[in-house]
């Protein structure tokens, strides 16, 4: 088979990705055969993989990382990792938010790469457990001179985790009391069985509170969160109504995702009309 040039290299890594985590292993030459492409394309990949910290390399071949379900990386860790399929997704989830719209966002630095695209929206109010989402709309509205329109930002307050959100029984009293258009999630990992998971157990909580004060939730994340499980679940899969990721999502795991999210949308690809759209 000659090499494929149609699969754009994120879409081939997160293929092998996959690969990789459903059958705990894979080759090399397995791996050339499967894609089409030469043993040099795919030793790229896997370094590529690699330094991600995603899979181990072998004589010959690969295996997963399994990280501790407990392990919490810090935002700056992960703030380096999938930097194009995040801008992409930001940009899509930011087509869903109508002005003068209550949302809310969580930590997480998909997250905080939406924020950035928000901070035009004209009369939002935003609700956050995330320091660094809450500094980017404050950032903006000094830079803009507390212009007519921009958004009012509630932080919740709580303990802060390494990922800088805000958690904990303050945290959950706020949230608690307040009640949105369309929440924005982001998640450590999401998959069939245990839906979406944390590894920090106070985080699950205020997830948890988060997802029942919105009317809407829509999840933001890419593809590398497919198919990882944190130490506490705090939502299943029918109790999203969007997932927002990247074309680096495998065709298999998007039907089989079809059967339990209302509705998937692949960022920098065309998407069904939704007539209930407009959040």
């Amino acid at each position: 088979m000659s090499e494929n040039q149609n699969l754009l290299a994120e879409q081939r890594r997160a293929l092998i990705l996959d690969e990789v985590r459903r059958r705990g292993g894979v080759r090399v030459n397995e791996l050339t055969r499967k894609l089409g492409v030469s043993d040099m394309t795919v030793r790229r990949d896997l370094d590529a993989l690699s330094r991600q910290g995603v899979v181990e390399k072998v004589h010959g071949g690969a295996v997963p990382v399994v990280e501790a379900s407990t392990h919490e990386p810090g935002f700056e860790a992960k703030s380096g990792l999938e930097l194009n399929a995040k801008e992409d997704i930001a940009r899509a989830a930011a087509e869903l938010v109508a002005p003068g719209s209550a949302i809310a966002l969580s930590g997480g630095t998909t997250t905080y790469a939406l924020a950035h695209r928000l901070v035009d929206v004209p009369d939002l109010t935003v609700v956050t457990n995330s320091v660094r989402v809450a500094d980017v709309f404050h950032v903006a509205q000094r830079t803009s001179g507390q212009r007519q329109g921009t958004a009012t930002v509630v932080l919740t307050g709580g303990v802060r985790t390494p990922s800088d959100s805000l958690v904990g029984p303050v945290a959950d009293q706020a949230i608690a009391a307040l009640h949105f258009d369309v929440l924005f999630l982001g998640v450590h990992g999401i998959s069939v069985e245990a839906g979406l998971s944390t590894p920090n157990l106070a985080e699950a909580e205020t997830n948890r509170r988060l997802v029942q004060s919105a009317r809407r939730v829509v999840v933001v994340a890419d593809h590398t969160k497919w198919g990882t499980v944190g130490l506490s679940s705090f939502a299943a899969l029918d109790q999203v109504d969007t997932w927002v990721t990247d074309a680096g999502l495998p065709s298999r795991v998007r039907t089989e995702i079809a059967e339990h999210v209302r509705r998937l949308v692949v960022a920098g690809e065309p998407d069904e009309p939704d007539e209930d759209a407009d959040i």
